[in-house]
């Protein structure tokens, strides 16, 4: 067996990724906590806590899992799903350009969830939102799918998903455009900025089965990821299947972005970022990039979500509006820094 073979299958992980896993996971587990106990009212955990495991229908126990609970969850979910996908995008594509979107599997999702808006279908069935989101993001992941299928390359299944993104975001356009009134017309547009607030635990059970399968593809793409860093050819001659490779990471990403985007909306900057502050940390090592990640992906979801909560304006800013907030000059500074631009 050849250099490249060893270092791509057989290097364990280093002790320094371990501890950084370790190190992020309990900072997401510590924000969790943090962002069931702070709220706009002040909620005693243990005595909430108490109440519903012995069953008991008080509010405290009301207010922790129908609103605090669910709403940390959801940010966790969403923030892992967009931090793993950037970094298996970034890897897959070699350009630390890319995102969860630019496939457009987040714009389709979207567009998906615009379309149950404008067709009423939001107010008859409280998770029409989210099955119309997933629906959007399904239809696009299948026609990247059949694109991967027919031996699409790389640059290939870029144009695809910048075409497919371009589209679906003047259809969403249009239906704002023929908004049946300004109201109507005005949720979408809040909606489309991203948000955790009013979310239940039906929103969790129906985005966690398919993020929990997309996550499972793409972690599967780890040692891929290492031999593309060596090129396609290299990657084909260590025996890796890029066809494979390619539907696993294009199925993956549908799977939790899309049903990311569609108990959320949209939050941009976290899977463009994120890889970039964890990369140096890994050796700069594709496979080895993807669970720091997606934890660092979650932590972020979660302190901007905790910051939205306890700036005082009113109304509550849009977590995605926060996120591109910060995310945008940190990624100028970060290219000043390194000196990309």
């Amino acid at each position: 067996m050849n250099a490249p073979m060893s270092f791509v299958t057989r290097t364990p992980p280093q002790a320094g990724s371990r501890r950084l896993v370790a190190g992020l996971a309990l900072l997401v587990a510590i924000l969790i906590v943090t962002s069931v106990a702070v709220g706009y009212a002040v909620l005693d955990l243990p005595a909430a806590l108490g109440d519903w495991l012995a069953g008991r229908s008080t509010l405290p126990a009301l207010v922790l899992m129908e609103l605090r609970l669910p709403r940390a969850l959801l940010g966790a979910l969403v923030g892992f799903s967009l931090g793993l996908t950037g970094a298996v995008m970034q890897g897959y594509l070699r350009n630390p350009l890319a995102d969860p979107g630019i496939l457009g599997i987040s714009s389709a999702a979207a567009l998906g969830a615009v379309v149950v808006f404008y067709g009423g279908l939001a107010g008859s069935l409280s998770l029409a939102l989210p099955l119309g989101g997933i629906a959007g993001a399904a239809l696009a992941a299948l026609g990247i799918n059949l694109l991967a299928a027919r031996g699409t390359g790389t640059l290939g299944l870029i144009l695809a998903g910048v075409g497919l993104s371009s589209l679906a975001g003047a259809l969403t356009a249009l239906a704002l455009n023929l908004a049946p009134n300004p109201y109507a017309a005005l949720e979408i547009v809040f909606w489309l900025m991203g948000s955790l607030a009013d979310r239940s635990m039906d929103h969790v059970w129906l985005c966690l089965p398919l993020m929990i399968l997309g996550w499972i593809l793409m972690l599967s793409t780890a040692r891929a990821l290492d031999a593309l860093a060596l090129g396609e050819d290299t990657a084909a001659s260590l025996g890796f299947d890029l066809a494979s490779v390619r539907i696993r990471i294009v199925t993956g990403a549908a799977l939790a972005v899309g049903s990311g985007v569609a108990v959320s909306g949209a939050i941009g900057f976290v899977g463009l970022v994120v890889p970039h502050l964890v990369r140096p940390l890994v050796g700069a090592r594709p496979g080895a990039s993807l669970w720091p990640s997606g934890l660092l992906g979650a932590a972020l979801v979660l302190g901007a979500d905790l910051a939205v909560r306890l700036l005082p304006t009113r109304p509550e800013l849009k977590l995605g509006v926060v996120t591109a907030l910060v995310g945008a000059p940190f990624l100028i500074a970060l290219l000043f820094r390194r000196g990309r631009v």
